[in-house]
């Protein structure tokens, strides 16, 4: 069995999935969709930025982080990194020296199944990392294995390579590709529904009579 499984970088960006996604945020889809979405553990390190950008996966084993640095010679304008730590809570495979790299590489931004190390570097970068915390403790060029553009499990979601990662200070969204214009346009008539009741609300009409729960409670009680 090979130590490092390697498969091809998915599909670049298309800026038509920024356009598509630029104004919905990850809790707006949470009222429709139940799937996709990461564990809320997996918090922004340090920043309230809003990424768009498509998966590119990898599997790090314990304290080895040699398959990332690989992978930051392929990283590509709009990638995010989707790391699956397996299981490790303690070495943090991403810290100043990574986030240089994919930055560099024109990575939009990472999210870590563990930990992530330097907040401060990450944030002078303004490289915008989700991760389960901080750890002094990092990983290091052990030659150990590990995975490539397979599907991850990050932060209780399945990701696959090539998936459009919706991130911002809310949460982590994965979308398939296919999917990703019917999410859009259900956000967005949400939005705009949630807009036009904030104007009303504030002429005077109450939450509970615009959204039918007092209707509910009254009948009920």
């Amino acid at each position: 069995m090979k130590k490092f499984i390697l498969e091809p970088m998915p599909a670049a960006l298309e800026a038509k999935y920024v356009d598509m996604l630029s104004a919905v945020q990850t809790a707006t889809v949470g009222h429709f969709r139940h799937w996709g979405f990461m564990a809320p553990d997996i918090k922004p390190i340090n920043h309230t930025r809003k990424i768009i950008g498509t998966a590119v996966t990898l599997s790090l084993p314990g304290q080895d982080s040699t398959l990332l640095h690989h992978a930051l010679t392929l990283l590509r304008p709009g990638d995010v990194l989707v790391i699956d730590r397996l299981g490790d809570q303690k070495h943090a495979c991403l810290g100043g020296g990574v986030a240089l790299g994919a930055v560099l590489a024109g990575a939009v931004g990472a999210i870590v199944d563990g930990m992530c190390t330097d907040p401060s570097e990450l944030e002078e970068l303004d490289f915008p990392v989700w991760a389960r915390g901080v750890s002094p403790i990092t990983t290091r060029i052990y030659n150990i294995g590990g995975q490539l553009n397979k599907p991850v499990a990050c932060g209780g979601a399945v990701v696959c390579p090539g998936d459009i990662i919706l991130a911002d200070e809310n949460g982590v969204l994965a979308i398939p590709r296919a999917e990703v214009a019917e999410v859009s346009e259900m956000a967005l008539e949400k939005q705009a529904r949630g807009d036009k009741n904030g104007e009303r609300m504030r002429g005077g009409e109450r939450l509970g009579n615009l959204s039918g729960a007092s209707k509910h409670v009254l009948e009920a009680a």
